[in-house]
């Protein structure tokens, strides 16, 4: 399979390949491939939880019931905190290192 690619992308993987982990090209975008192929299947398997969610939103903001800036950065950041705190070494590491640990 060939494909051609802007160059600017192509720059953006070559410095990513120079001065990451990866020993080569392909090995580059194996990674990057199986990181998107995740991504889609989650969004695809929640997308209509995640429909749910917006029109759940758009219903409250309709009504007037939206959340203050305040009350946002602390909801995301008790996520945020609450979502390190389940991470591991092995499940960090395999986002950054392209093997088995």
């Amino acid at each position: 399979m060939n494909s051609r690619l802007r160059p600017e992308l192509g720059r953006l993987i070559e410095e990513d390949v120079q001065r990451g982990p990866y020993q080569s090209l392909d090995e580059f975008i194996e990674r990057a491939v199986s990181l998107l192929h995740e991504q889609e299947t989650w969004l695809a398997s929640h997308r209509t939880e995640i429909a749910a969610k917006i029109e759940e939103g758009y219903a409250a903001s309709q009504r007037g019931e939206l959340l203050d800036q305040h009350a946002v950065r602390q909801r995301v950041a008790r996520i945020v905190s609450s979502c390190i705190a389940s991470l591991t070494f092995s499940s960090i590491a395999s986002y950054f290192i392209p093997c088995k640990l």
